[in-house]
């Protein structure tokens, strides 16, 4: 399924699957409530919300893990209650603290990224179980290339961001999607 983007995501069926299967990495939530509250203020709810969308629906954190970490971010002083509106919603926003703590947090989310070399999502290798492992490993290894080549660009682009480089990007991810769903409808014979 495309989204409006034009970027794949998986059904609504298998993106309930992924949610039973998905490994978060510990601190993993933590980084994304101090990058949410670093661009606004928000609620415990509508982090959860935001996270939820911004995954597309894959996942969406308890409010189990949540609203402790908050407590937990608001007692370490990284984090401070913005006074209540009409609503009575209780928000919250980044402090100086929390905010020299997100930068020590984004340089440990870069430094786990391009450390997991080995690491490929479970789900990647179920997909291919039936090929030999020489030719799994080969694709592993060709999906790791392209995940560090798109998670450097997505740094870049955080840091200098470029309408331009944006597009070129979008395009360059839809020709690739367009030419596998080419080469698996030729498998299937109805490419011809």
């Amino acid at each position: 399924m495309l989204n409006e983007s034009g970027i794949y995501f998986p059904s609504p069926f298998f993106r309930r699957w992924l949610k039973h299967i998905a490994a978060v990495p510990k601190g993993f939530l933590r980084y994304q409530v101090l990058e949410l509250l670093s661009e606004k203020p928000l609620s415990g709810s509508e982090i959860m919300r935001e996270i939820e969308k911004r995954t597309n629906g894959c996942w969406k954190p308890s409010p189990g893990s949540v609203y402790p970490l908050l407590a937990w971010l608001q007692d370490n002083g990284y984090i401070r209650e913005v006074p209540a509106e009409e609503s009575g919603v209780r928000r919250y926003t980044l402090t100086e603290e929390g905010r020299r703590f997100l930068e020590d947090q984004r340089k440990a989310y870069m430094h786990f990224c391009m450390s997991r070399r080995h690491y490929v999502s479970p789900l990647l290798g179920l997909l291919w179980l039936r090929l030999p492992s020489e030719r799994v490993e080969e694709i592993r290894g060709a999906f790791r290339h392209l995940f560090r080549a798109l998670f450097n660009l997505a740094m870049s682009l955080e840091e200098r961001f470029s309408e331009e480089t944006l597009k070129e990007t979008l395009k360059v991810l839809r020709e690739a999607a367009q030419k596998i769903e080419e080469i698996e409808r030729g498998l299937r014979g109805e490419g011809q």
